[in-house]
């Protein structure tokens, strides 16, 4: 599990009483019942990364319960993250998908029969989805993942602002970015984005291209709602990859929207995330980036637009 080493990271932008909350929880995350499997990124708010492409999961302490945004991949992981949460007394009250793809959209029996919820949009593609089944092998879903609780979740009302339970306020930022439904979720009172999807330092932007529109204006409005709320962020969580402070937000908001500008113009892109420069174990992330490069130029040939 990576380690972030806050002391070393420059968050000079922090409010001193959220600074001083964060160094007194990390100078303890070796204590306590939760360690061995989550560790604090802000007062009140943990994730666990897993094995499976850094995909993490994000614990939310409220006043009855916890919140689970994305509650994990391996079936092991999920069982532990449920013993730990029980044995220090914790249940989970609540869980939130932020967008419809499978390793999202996961549970495990051991948390227990919280309501789940996605937006609207999100619930409804993912009953559209699940209602013609699973293709496992073309999606890659490995054997260790648990699936007879996949996607069992609520759709908010749409339009619906904030995640109704008895906790902190977690905005719900909607749009249509990397996936239909999609949320990003901020923790307004721990200056916490969980980003979803989006905002990655190994995932390069990856563009939703199943009937939409305009796909490429979709991701750069995403991104513009993001920027809105930067200011607002101490702590970045995305979907998978590493935590980022609140000076390295707006960069990776700048790397994304630089990537998608490159991919409309149909400009070679110069990002550390493919090609030699990409991390250890992420060089199918090359891939990607080139199917996305040939299927925007069919789209552009066929139809004589951008995107």
């Amino acid at each position: 599990m990576t380690v972030i080493n806050w002391r070393a990271a420059r968050h000079t932008d922090l409010h001193p009483s959220r600074r001083e909350s964060r160094e007194s929880l990390l100078a303890g995350a070796g204590r306590g019942s939760l360690a061995a499997m989550l560790r604090p990124v802000a007062e009140g708010v943990l994730i666990h990364e897993s094995e499976f492409c850094q995909s993490n999961a994000v614990v939310v302490q409220g006043r009855a319960g916890v919140l689970l945004i994305d509650p994990g991949v391996h079936g092991y992981e999920m069982a532990c993250l449920a013993n730990d949460l029980s044995d220090s007394g914790q249940t989970v009250v609540a869980g939130f998908s932020t967008h419809p793809h499978w390793d999202h959209l996961l549970w495990h029996a051991g948390l227990g029969a919280a309501p789940r919820y996605g937006t609207a949009r999100c619930a409804a593609t993912v009953r559209d989805r699940l209602s013609v089944g699973l293709d496992l092998r073309r999606l890659g879903i490995p054997e260790q993942v648990p699936l007879d609780l996949l996607g069992l979740i609520t759709g908010l009302p749409a339009g619906m602002a904030q995640i109704p339970w008895d906790g902190p306020h977690v905005r719900i930022i909607e749009h249509q970015a990397h996936a239909p439904g999609h949320a990003a979720l901020l923790i307004e009172e721990r200056g916490v984005l969980v980003a979803g999807d989006m905002l990655s330092d190994v995932l390069i932007p990856m563009i939703d291209l199943n009937d939409t529109a305009d796909p490429i204006e979709d991701y750069l409005a995403a991104l513009r709602l993001l920027e809105g709320v930067a200011g607002d962020v101490d702590v970045l969580v995305p979907g998978h990859g590493s935590i980022g402070g609140a000076d390295q937000i707006r960069a990776r908001i700048d790397q994304d929207r630089a990537y998608v500008h490159a991919l409309r113009d149909a400009h070679v892109p110069s990002d550390p995330r493919i090609g030699p420069s990409a991390m250890p174990g992420w060089d199918w992330v090359g891939g990607v980036h080139a199917r996305q490069f040939e299927l925007l130029a069919r789209r552009s040939e066929r139809d004589g637009t951008p995107g």
